[in-house]
């Protein structure tokens, strides 16, 4: 019988030891991947804890689902679905990760156990590098001496000669045919062709050069963990045959100071993957390892799907009435409901 401490023992597997096996090692403030995150908002921190965050050790695990944000969509459906545990990418946090109230509660209603592996599963594999179009010559986690600052340096793979092989690459790999037949399938079932969806929105694109411009030594970035003007200047300066800077996970948009500075260095510029495709960059291969080192348990993948719809145009007629009503009796500066 596979239970919840077989995961956190495969996860200390796969991260080659950066787990943690109690809450002593957390409470110790000795372990590297047990990491404070916070902007400075007032009450906002969380505290990355790679390992089990909720549930019983002892708990008998059938089936397990990887996804990369814990939140009440994620539990509903870990519910519905008889899923025993979940292993979340990103660090799980109180409200923020369960739809406003309280965890315990929560994963306690429906039986599931919550786990995370976020910085400690970074720079295991040069999956993501390999997706864009090259290879890892040298890289770090924590550039500039910033825990989680992730930065590459990589020699374009054979067949990849240009940014447009790049984008046609990332294409192929993500299956964006799918995601646009998808939208298209949606658009014309729900009779609203404005609807827009996260995948097709946010596809690879170009900032400095063309299709034809010529690639072979890349700066691969991730621009949301903090990677600065001044971290490019000091990349491309340790290695001066860089000719191309790719951003992924995250993007950067005209006028942002990095475009500005590869401008200056008369580096190509790229974007590729953005975030909501980590859970194919990187939440599919955690599923696969899992499933390999637990051999009697049931691996699925919780994959997002987000959409934006005009407000008018969102649900049935009957929706519509609803919400207008709702709104026009109870939320603009009516009558509140009160206790009874």
């Amino acid at each position: 019988m596979t239970t919840v401490t077989d995961i956190v023992n495969a996860l200390s597997v796969i991260t080659g030891g950066r787990t943690v096996s109690s809450m002593d090692e957390v409470r110790s403030g000795d372990h590297p991947f047990v990491i404070m995150k916070s902007s400075g908002i007032y009450g906002k921190e969380v505290l990355e804890i790679p390992g089990l965050i909720y549930g019983n050790p002892d708990k008998a695990v059938k089936k397990l689902a990887v996804c990369m944000t814990m939140t009440e969509v994620v539990i509903e459906l870990a519910g519905a679905t008889q899923v025993d545990a979940v292993v979340a990418h990103h660090p799980i946090a109180d409200a923020a990760s369960c739809g406003g109230v309280t965890l315990k509660n929560y994963l306690d209603l429906y039986e599931v156990a919550g786990l995370e592996c976020h910085e400690a599963f970074h720079g295991l594999h040069p999956g993501i590098p390999y997706l864009h179009g090259h290879k890892i010559q040298k890289g770090s986690i924590s550039f500039g001496g910033v825990h989680g600052n992730i930065m590459y340096i990589g020699k374009a793979l054979p067949g990849i000669a240009t940014l447009g092989d790049i984008l046609d690459r990332l294409d192929s790999f993500m299956a964006l045919d799918q995601d646009r037949a998808l939208l298209s399938a949606e658009r014309q079932l729900r009779d609203i062709s404005t609807i827009r969806e996260t995948s097709v929105e946010t596809h690879g694109f170009i900032h400095l050069g063309t299709t034809e411009s010529k690639v072979e030594q890349i700066l691969h970035i991730f621009p949301h963990t903090g990677f600065s003007p001044a971290d490019m200047h000091r990349a491309i300066a340790e290695n001066p045959n860089v000719d191309t800077v790719l951003a992924s996970i995250s993007r950067v948009y005209e006028g942002h100071p990095l475009i500005e500075t590869a401008r200056e260095l008369g580096l190509n510029f790229i974007v590729g993957n953005c975030h909501v495709m980590e859970i194919l960059e990187n939440g599919l291969p955690l599923a696969h390892a899992l499933n390999e080192l637990l051999e009697d348990v049931e691996v699925v993948l919780f994959r997002d799907r987000v959409t934006s719809t005009p407000v008018k145009q969102v649900g049935s007629p009957t929706m519509q009435a609803y919400a207008q009503e709702m709104a026009a009796s109870h939320l603009l500066g009516k009558h509140a409901l009160s206790d009874i």
